[in-house]
């Protein structure tokens, strides 16, 4: 008896329907390797903290990088920067998106990129919880390291969409509530408004 093979449907969490595969991947290997470096890294590699901790601050930063200037352009059409006012030194955030009627964003590579941008802070915010549990202090710096990196990412993109197209499937379970959309909001207003 044959078995057919069963196409996966647009949108569906499948990196074959990307419409940038390698650029999706390379921004899923970034977003869990520095989570992985620091789960797995001291307990089954190595117990050299110094060695870890580097190792994931660069794989940190390598995501930031990645996701601020590649990812996040190809993979949903956003872009944000900050700059700076050579005569009065005021900062000033920008932001860009990519104009909906001249570049079709992929459904599938929009879904991935929603939930890995906001599934990395959380898991940096639950492994902060369990460095404070165990009194692991030093593991704490490097936490709060990785969580500085992947919120500014988080409400950059956020910011730079205006909440209305990441909405969606991610933006619901993050916002599910009128009181922390509202919360969020303002916080993300007053973050982005200095």
């Amino acid at each position: 008896m044959e078995t057919a093979q069963q196409t996966p449907e647009p949108g569906s969490l499948s990196w074959k329907l990307s419409s940038h595969p390698i650029t999706l991947l390379t921004f899923l290997f970034f977003r869990t390797s520095s989570l992985l470096v620091y789960l797995f890294g001291l307990r089954l590699f190595t117990s050299n903290f110094v060695l870890i901790f580097i190792i994931t601050i660069l794989l940190l930063a390598t995501d930031f990088y990645y996701l601020k200037n590649i990812a996040g352009r190809r993979l949903v059409g956003l872009r944000w920067w900050n700059e700076v006012d050579g005569a009065s030194g005021d900062s000033r955030w920008v932001f860009e998106s990519a104009d909906p009627d001249t570049r079709q964003i992929n459904a599938t590579d929009k879904r991935f990129f929603w939930i890995a941008l906001y599934a990395q802070p959380v898991l940096w915010i639950l492994l902060a919880v369990v460095a404070l549990a165990s009194l692991e202090f030093i593991w704490l710096t490097l936490v709060v390291i990785a969580l500085i990196l992947t919120i500014t990412n988080t409400l950059a993109f956020s910011r730079c969409d205006k909440f209305s197209q990441a909405t969606g499937f991610a933006s619901t379970a993050v916002y599910g509530s009128g009181l922390a959309r509202n919360i969020a909001g303002g916080m993300v207003s007053n973050w982005f408004s200095r």
